[in-house]
């Protein structure tokens, strides 16, 4: 038997074309292969995505992308995770309420990886870097954005892991211990908020042609692999209503035969 907490996406499930209408989601990392995709899914889907990244040209790009293939309009909100302060966080939240008067979902799609290597051969700074990149930021925005969230009548934040068993093994490093502390905080979450409006979920893909594994596996074929839109309904899912069947759990798509290659 699998782990309990581990659930399939339901068979035959696919994102309609308005099972996010009028719902407001922030794409965290949303310059990145997973991001795009999201942002991508949430705008066919109905959403209005609000894009999360260090710089604007890559975010404007993906802005005419949505345009032109799902006549949304998106927004843009540049910022770096690693410098960025809790008021930085406290100030973009506020902008999402100026603009958009509330928020419904939140995927956190941004990692910093670099590489494979001994713990004796990390950078120092590489190493905080990397905790705060994948552990810290994400809280911190989401601490910012809960007033906003909480006022949603069914609001959605997705997390996403990595295959804990291959992350703490020799050489992961920092990414693999902030992926394993990830999963104990999103446990934390989950019962601190099981009983209200906010649904913590965390989605665990399957191998994916990004830019992160190939740093990981510099060897391998990465044409091979399925590309990041293969998680796109999973996510639209999650963010969905539907997805309260997967609240507090792992939605895990190397399970599932749609997101294989």
């Amino acid at each position: 038997m699998g782990d309990p907490d581990n659930v399939s996406l339901p068979a035959g499930w696919t994102a309609s074309s308005g099972c996010l209408a009028d719902r407001v989601v922030l794409i965290v990392g949303a310059a990145g292969g997973l991001g795009r995709s999201a942002a991508l899914a949430a705008a066919r889907a109905g959403a209005v995505p609000i894009l999360l990244g260090r710089k604007v040209r890559p975010l404007e790009k993906i802005y005419d992308e949505i345009a032109a293939q799902c006549g949304v309009e998106a927004a843009i909100h540049p910022l770096d995770l690693e410098g960025a302060s809790p008021n930085d966080y406290e100030q973009m939240a506020a902008s999402i309420e100026r603009e958009f008067g509330r928020l419904d979902g939140i995927v956190h799609a941004a990692a910093h990886f670099s590489g494979l290597q001994p713990a004796a051969a990390i950078d120092p700074m590489d190493w905080l870097r990397t905790l705060h990149v994948n552990l810290s930021a994400p809280f911190l925005l989401l601490q910012a954005c809960l007033p906003l969230l909480a006022n949603a009548a069914d609001a959605s934040v997705i997390f996403v892991l990595d295959d804990l068993q291959r992350v703490r093994n020799a050489h992961w490093g920092a990414y693999g211990v902030a992926k394993h502390a990830l999963a104990g905080l999103l446990s934390i979450l989950h019962e601190e908020m099981e009983s209200g409006p906010v649904r913590i979920h965390a989605l665990l893909p399957p191998p994916l042609r990004t830019a992160l594994r190939r740093t990981a596996y510099f060897g391998e074929n990465s044409l091979a692999l399925p590309s990041p839109d293969k998680a796109a309904d999973a996510l639209v899912y999650l963010l969905s209503a539907a997805g309260v069947a997967a609240r507090g759990k792992v939605l895990d798509l190397r399970r599932d035969a749609n997101c294989k290659s």
